[in-house]
């Protein structure tokens, strides 16, 4: 039974030691000469009038987490949309949890000010 797993695990090595190999060849043989048109970020061939590394406000992040949870909600949500007719009632139980239990985070960041711009 192990047997069949062979084919999988030598692949997987392959891939690996592929990986590997591609990112440290240029690293150790590729010469590494750091200037200043370099280090600067490509603005279509504009020239920069600001250094490109700064930080982003922390609001940005939580959105995009926000957008994440939000996401995964959907994907969790077209399953129980396809089998709704078939599941009838017995289906209507566990989704009510989930929303409800998705709306009490929306409510919390809510308090919390996470959505607040400002």
């Amino acid at each position: 039974m192990a047997i069949d797993y062979l084919p999988l695990l030598i692949l997987v090595v392959v891939s690996c030691v592929f990986a590997v190999i591609a990112i440290g060849m240029p690293a150790l043989l590729g010469p590494s000469r750091k200037n200043k048109q370099k280090l600067e970020p490509y603005e279509s061939g504009i020239i920069p009038y600001a250094d490109a590394r700064r930080r982003f406000p922390i609001k940005y992040y939580l959105v995009a987490m926000l957008f994440i949870l939000f996401d995964i909600e959907v994907i969790f949500l077209y399953p129980w949309a396809v089998v709704l007719r078939d599941l009838r009632v017995l289906a209507l139980i566990p989704i009510s949890f989930f929303f409800l239990l998705l709306i009490a985070g929306l409510v919390y960041e809510w308090k919390k000010g996470a959505l607040d711009w400002d």
